[in-house]
């Protein structure tokens, strides 16, 4: 079932208050993306922006960027908006991405953290050549996520290790495992793709559109 807790301010809410911070090894991912992003970006889109965390962590290190963050959470929004609210360099919309991106122009870099693994599995892969498709020659895709486990036992360890039970593990997740997700890239045409990092469930996957 495509079950998406996330449009709920309840949801999203617990989530800011107290797991957006304490998420394990979160900030080694997130270093390694500003790892990828190349000098030269001009404008990054990220894709379930939250509350803008990621877009203000590439920002930091990019300040001259144009930035659009996506998202569909009222509550997510409501947070992005008011951090951005004094920088005019960056537009926050709001989408749902079970839905073809709207028109948004051209980026260099695409950047998402945990948020595709909510949608169900044709979707995802729909989006990724909807990426490829607003990339610029030579742009970089960069997508810090929440993929299976080969085992059960894995998984009911990376859970445990993030106190959470298999009873209260979000039913929003639609998890798949990392190879599928590297093979899709590189069937739709991204080069050098790889996972550039990661723990246990938890995975950076990148890939560059080529030049013209």
């Amino acid at each position: 079932m495509n079950v998406n807790l996330w449009s709920t301010s309840e949801h999203a809410l617990e989530y800011l208050e107290k797991r957006v911070d304490t998420v394990p090894h979160r900030t080694e991912g997130e270093a390694v993306i500003l790892e990828i992003v190349p000098s030269s970006v001009q404008r990054v889109l990220d894709l379930g922006t939250g509350n803008g965390r990621l877009l203000a962590f590439v920002k930091q290190a990019h300040p001259h960027i144009e930035g659009v963050g996506v998202d569909f959470s009222p509550a997510m929004l409501d947070q992005a908006r008011k951090y951005f609210a004094g920088d005019p360099q960056v537009k926050i919309v709001e989408h749902n991405m079970d839905s073809s991106l709207p028109d948004l122009g051209s980026f260099d870099v695409v950047i998402s953290c945990f948020a595709i693994h909510h949608l169900v599995h044709p979707r995802k892969r729909e989006l990724y050549s909807e990426i490829f498709t607003v990339l610029t020659p030579g742009g970089v895709f960069c997508n810090l996520e929440h993929v299976a486990s080969p085992t059960l036992r894995l998984h009911e360890d990376f859970l445990q290790r993030l106190n959470v039970t298999p009873e209260t593990e979000d039913p929003s997740n639609k998890l798949l495992d990392l190879e599928t997700q590297l093979a899709w890239l590189r069937e739709i045409g991204f080069t050098d793709v790889d996972c550039y990092w990661k723990w246990r469930e938890l995975a950076l996957l990148s890939g560059r559109k080529p030049e013209a």
